[in-house]
């Protein structure tokens, strides 16, 4: 007797992009900004295996920055700030080390550069605009330092081009908003990959949504 064959179906990769997901974390899961890392990390592990089987699962790929390591004098107190002990970098830094506890999840971390060193929050900047206050009445809550990510895009691009090219997922689910990865979106939609997009239930653009072959959000829908 000769044994049928069995197919199944190729893997689901899980796409996270970190900097968009804890920034909607906030919103999306109750009492969240006082989460800490390891309740954050298990939320998101939960919230990527809702989308697929455990056995079904390629990985999830999770993108974002290190923390800026870099010591600056506050313009308001003039006072030297060290940001890599802030209580914002030292969560990043132990989110981190949670998500590599988990099964199936590695890390892509592009690097967080400082660029022209501090500026003040867009809300103060209309009043300052306005006449409504002076410079005299900005707090050293009223700047931070101007940073951006760097590599973080470009290593989402890659990934993907890379799944699909190598066909090693029937299924890519990306956990982003931004329409800045609608090439890559349409470019694995080309090569058969079914292509789906959770935004954490933030509305998308209608460019976003075209490319797409679904829209589908896992986490409870936050209230208006």
């Amino acid at each position: 007797m000769v044994a049928k064959k069995v197919f199944t179906s190729k893997p689901t990769a899980i796409l996270v992009d970190g900097a968009f997901f804890l920034k909607r974390y906030r919103k999306c899961f109750q009492n969240g900004k006082s989460h800490n890392a390891e309740t954050v990390a298990s939320n998101m592990y939960k919230m990527c295996l809702s989308h697929v089987a455990d056995d079904n699962l390629y990985r999830i790929l999770y993108y974002d920055c290190a923390p800026l390591n870099i010591k600056m004098n506050d313009p308001i107190t003039n006072k030297t700030v060290d940001f890599f002990k802030s209580t914002t970098a030292q969560f990043r830094v132990a989110f981190l080390d949670e998500l590599k506890k988990k099964r199936k999840v590695a890390t892509r971390l592009g690097q967080l550069r400082s660029h022209g060193g501090w500026i003040i929050i867009p809300e103060k900047t209309k009043q300052l605009l306005k006449g409504n206050i002076a410079l005299e009445d900005l707090t050293e809550k009223d700047v931070i330092i101007n940073a951006k990510q760097k590599g973080v895009d470009i290593k989402i691009g890659l990934d993907i081009a890379s799944l699909a090219y190598k066909k090693l997922v029937s299924k890519i689910i990306l956990i982003s908003g931004d329409s800045d990865f609608v090439p890559a979106a349409k470019l694995a939609r080309r090569e058969g990959i079914d292509f789906v997009l959770d935004p954490m239930w933030q509305k998308i653009n209608d460019e976003l949504f075209e490319h797409v072959d679904g829209i589908k959000s896992t986490c409870k829908k936050p209230p208006l």
